[in-house]
């Protein structure tokens, strides 16, 4: 379907149409309801992309994550998708996944060209998204830019693990492990500090073989409790970097016949949907994944419509489910 057939259809000249359908120039009451009563009837739908290269733009946003799979990535997603609709914009995702995954999916954003790019996690280097910047507006959500602080929105990583830790010390807990995530990954790095924040602020020592290096992951925090576990080294309560770990973790407890919470308490971060229906249902620190998506695009969208680019920064909340308990008493 064409603007032609429109045009055929109305009764009007094919530029009156073009007029119509990009609300750019006035147009006579009674063109404009020939014209859209013709796009209904003969069920017209605009080329988006055409729309925009005609203009200038693509009206394409890439978005880049480290992985789809990821749950808590794919929250960020579904907030992006979210907060472009109806904006005329339309995202393009890639995965940067893999040893040359984000340079092939930068290289694809700067050929194709995107209007602007949105970057969700991931570990390509802060010197190439600053350069980026430089030739398209950039959002980057949970992580930081040295350099672009202003771009990146971020949520209180160190507080929400300050906060999960401090849960699990008023209770009563001493010896509490903690999961990482990847080790130089900005939100694991933030939530270990939170970790030893918490306990410092306590006088508790920090054992360093309470500290189990993680990935994100269920089977890295699954085989880093059984080590633990084997090693005999006592502890009555985990603090994991991320949900997946703490199921992984959950796991390796129940396969030593550790009941959750009354021989070891587990507390997890993001509050992915499924974890009020784990067993027990999980302790964790929420953090307003969606939203987050949602607010980042909205506001890199406002900035290619010449609106100013402001970015909040989210706090996360402690929710205490049933996999927290006092410590055994033997």
């Amino acid at each position: 379907m064409t603007i032609q057939d429109i045009a055929l259809k109305s009764g009007v000249s094919p530029s009156t149409v073009s007029r119509v359908l990009s609300g750019t120039t006035p147009v006579a009451p009674s063109k404009k309801v020939a014209v859209r009563a013709a796009v209904e009837a003969l069920h017209y739908r605009p080329n988006i992309a055409a729309q925009g290269l005609a203009r200038g733009r693509s009206r394409g946003i890439g978005v880049l994550t480290d992985r789809m799979s990821n749950r808590f990535q794919s929250q960020i997603l579904g907030g992006i998708e979210e907060g472009l609709r109806g904006t005329g914009y339309y995202p393009v995702f890639a995965s940067g996944e893999g040893p040359d995954g984000g340079a092939w999916a930068i290289d694809l954003f700067l050929s194709y060209p995107a209007d602007a790019l949105a970057i969700v996690g991931g570990t390509t280097p802060d010197a190439q998204l600053r350069s980026i910047a430089e030739q398209m507006p950039l959002v980057a959500i949970g992580r930081s830019i040295e350099g672009l602080g202003d771009r990146c929105l971020q949520v209180a990583n160190e507080e929400g693990a300050y906060g999960a830790t401090r849960h699990l010390i008023e209770l009563g807990h001493r010896r509490i492990a903690h999961i990482t995530g990847l080790r130089l990954h900005p939100d694991s790095i933030d939530r270990r500090r939170g970790y030893e924040r918490a306990l410092t602020d306590e006088g508790i020592p920090i054992d360093p073989r309470l500290i189990l290096e993680g990935n994100f992951e269920e089977a890295k925090a699954l085989l880093a409790v059984e080590e633990l576990l084997r090693r005999r080294v006592r502890f009555t309560a985990i603090f994991a970097s991320n949900d997946q770990m703490a199921c992984g973790a959950g796991l390796a407890l129940f396969r030593r016949k550790l009941r959750v919470p009354h021989d070891v308490s587990l507390v997890g971060f993001d509050d992915e949907p499924s974890t009020p229906y784990t067993w027990p249902p999980l302790s964790t620190v929420r953090q307003p994944m969606v939203e987050m998506g949602c607010t980042a695009i909205r506001a890199l969208v406002g900035s290619l419509e010449g609106q100013p680019f402001i970015l909040p920064r989210f706090r996360t909340e402690l929710v205490i489910r049933e996999s927290t308990a006092p410590p055994p008493q033997a």
